[in-house]
């Protein structure tokens, strides 16, 4: 195991901020896999712990057989962000941004490079595309802020990677992944190993966030050169593992060893590990995902259990105003799993308070809340 530990710019004086990276194993293909991007998102976090302990196991065996990236907090800035005891880290508190959107477009930046030096052959063309993508980010100017700092950080790792695993968690939810459609046959075995819900396809989602930053270049990039031969040659998902509280060891042990036979399959590491369950869940398009409000103020009293199965007109959740005697039931407009709830029990203005992922698109343009 290497640690390689990355300072990020702009801390103040007398502080310093660093984002570590754990490297396993050796080999012609890689996986990046990082945790809590959203900081208060612990989950994934606990599974990077398993999966480091393990990681060390494997190649102590001699198992790997290509390089694995861990970064266990890939956002050190949101971890420190606490206010009133309370953990603040989905937005930079500077700023106001969201730590998981407006990564750098990686296929505009590079496409003017690749102009005559693209053809036939799919190695080749990776080998390029990852080069060309590897140095643009070494040559941008400095960074402007230590939010910009660390989102060219976690891309320089991954951009290379063939495997890219982003792990957060919703509020409450049942496991839940996103990726783009044209990846879902491999993504699939993923979604079975972790009993996924649920798994939410968008080729462009609208928020540049960091998986899609991984495996939209290749998508824009043959769009753009047309008569090469090239491929999608980098495999990204965001992985949601359940909700907020799913921290307890024996499921984050679970979780890591469905990740591991993952990586197995994707020919990184040797030896006997599990097939993927034969069944898995349905996925959906993310233009199919109600997001459902409340018509006003008041106390939330959900009606339905995550992971449940809905028809249009089922009953979501109640809202209770306690001064005025307002009460309304809040009912699905769309058939589909209810995969995800919010924390808060009490319902505010622009605040979604549940997400139903249907089958029929009933969405356009930018697709992710904030």
């Amino acid at each position: 195991m290497q640690r390689i530990d990355h300072v990020l710019p702009w801390s103040c004086p007398g502080t310093e901020r660093q984002l570590t990276v754990f490297r396993f194993g050796h080999g012609p293909r890689k996986a990046y896999i990082q945790a809590s991007l959203h900081a208060d998102e612990l989950p994934g976090m606990r599974v990077a712990v398993e999966l480091k302990r393990r990681l060390r196991e494997l190649e102590a065996q001699g198992r790997l057989i290509g390089v694995v990236e861990l970064v266990p907090v890939a956002n050190p800035i949101g971890l420190g962000q606490l206010q009133q005891g309370c953990h603040q880290g989905r937005f930079e508190s500077g700023s106001g941004k969201n730590f998981n959107r407006d990564f750098f477009d990686l296929a505009a930046a590079i496409a003017p490079a690749l102009n005559d030096c693209l053809g036939d052959d799919q190695a080749s063309n990776v080998r390029l595309i990852r080069a060309a993508m590897q140095e643009v980010l070494e040559v941008l100017p400095a960074p402007a802020s230590q939010l910009q700092g660390l989102q060219r950080l976690l891309l320089r790792q991954a951009c290379d990677a063939d495997v890219v695993l982003d792990l957060h968690c919703d509020f409450e939810a049942v496991v839940h992944l996103y990726g783009i459609p044209q990846q879902w046959p491999q993504l699939r075995s993923l979604a079975a190993r972790l009993e996924a819900g649920t798994v939410l396809l968008a080729e462009d989602s609208g928020g540049s966030s960091f998986d899609e930053a991984c495996s939209l270049p290749w998508l824009r990039l043959a769009e753009r050169f047309p008569q090469a031969s090239i491929v999608p040659a980098c495999l990204a998902a965001t992985v949601e593992l359940g909700g907020m509280q799913n921290t307890a060891t024996e499921q984050a042990q679970v979780y890591a060893e469905a990740i591991l036979a993952y990586l197995a399959e994707q020919g990184l590491l040797a030896g006997d590990w599990s097939a993927a369950p034969p069944t898995c869940c349905e996925a959906m398009p993310l233009e199919g995902t109600e997001v459902v409000y409340a018509p006003h103020t008041g106390v939330v009293s959900y009606l339905q259990t995550v992971g449940a199965w809905v028809d249009v007109g089922t009953p979501l959740f109640e809202v209770h105003d306690p001064l005025d005697d307002l009460h309304t039931v809040v009912r699905a407009s769309t058939a589909g799993v209810l995969f995800a709830i919010e924390r808060s029990r009490f319902a505010q203005p622009d605040r979604w308070l549940a997400k139903v992922a249907g089958r029929h698109p009933i969405r356009h343009g930018h697709l992710l809340n904030d």
